[in-house]
């Protein structure tokens, strides 16, 4: 697992989601919520070098379902780009990923 990921990361403002939150726990869960559409989920995930896998177990929308894709962080910036396992093949490079700033709480 890698340690630089643990936290809460806020999407920035000029990303298609600006405040979805990502938070990664050390015992390799993760919390997501989007107050603009009051989305809540969670599930977890683990770490290989820059790959991630993650396995949404729940949402309250219901969309639950495994990702895999690749991520990078960067001091207080998180790139990741995620895509539905056995939909697409994992990611080869962060083009298109989505940026994250780590929280300061």
């Amino acid at each position: 697992m890698d340690e630089a990921l643990i936290g809460k990361w806020i999407e920035a403002d000029d990303q298609s989601y600006p405040g979805l939150t990502f938070e990664f726990f050390p015992d390799g869960a993760f919390e997501a919520n989007y107050d603009g559409l009051a989305i809540t989920s969670g599930g977890t995930y683990t770490t290989h070098g820059n790959e991630i896998d993650m396995n949404q177990t729940h949402h309250n929308f219901g969309l639950v379902g495994k990702f895999h894709g690749l991520f990078q962080v960067n001091g207080n910036e998180l790139r990741m780009i995620l895509v539905a396992t056995g939909e697409h093949d994992r990611p080869t490079d962060l083009t298109g990923a989505v940026i994250y700033y780590k929280s300061e709480k």
